[in-house]
């Protein structure tokens, strides 16, 4: 192994180990839900493994009948992007939709309470500035 493979190596030993204890602080501070927790241990793991067993992504991409290794790596990559973006289209659309039912509520509550306030004599408008 040239110095050169060998220096490449550390470098991605450490930052991979450094993103791996970035994503358990962030668990530990409770900023990482436990969902999304999973899926960073996941490829942070998987990173480490391959920063120290060099010769696992050639196995893998022969494996998997891949020509080159890092196509393999841009492979997995962009399908993992994709189920992530699938995924987050599903949180997004159902964020929307629980947004909208909870204005209509507000505003169903807010003529409501309009209503009682004139039944009652009040004359404060909520909501208003």
């Amino acid at each position: 192994m040239d110095s050169f493979s060998l220096r490449i190596q550390i470098i991605s030993i450490i930052v991979s180990v450094a993103l791996l204890i970035f994503a358990v602080r962030l668990i530990v501070k409770g900023k990482l839900r436990a969902e999304y927790a999973i899926f960073w241990i996941a490829v942070t793991t998987c990173l480490v493994l391959f920063s120290f067993w060099r010769d696992g992504l050639q196995f893998f991409s022969d494996l998997f009948g891949v020509y080159d290794a890092p196509n393999l790596v841009f492979l997995v990559a962009l399908f993992g992007v994709f189920v992530y973006l699938l995924h987050f289209s599903i949180v997004i659309s159902l964020l929307k939709e629980k947004n909208k039912n909870m204005a209509q509520d507000l505003a169903l509550m807010k003529q409501k309470l309009e209503m009682l306030d004139k039944e009652f004599g009040k004359s404060e408008n909520y909501g208003k500035k």
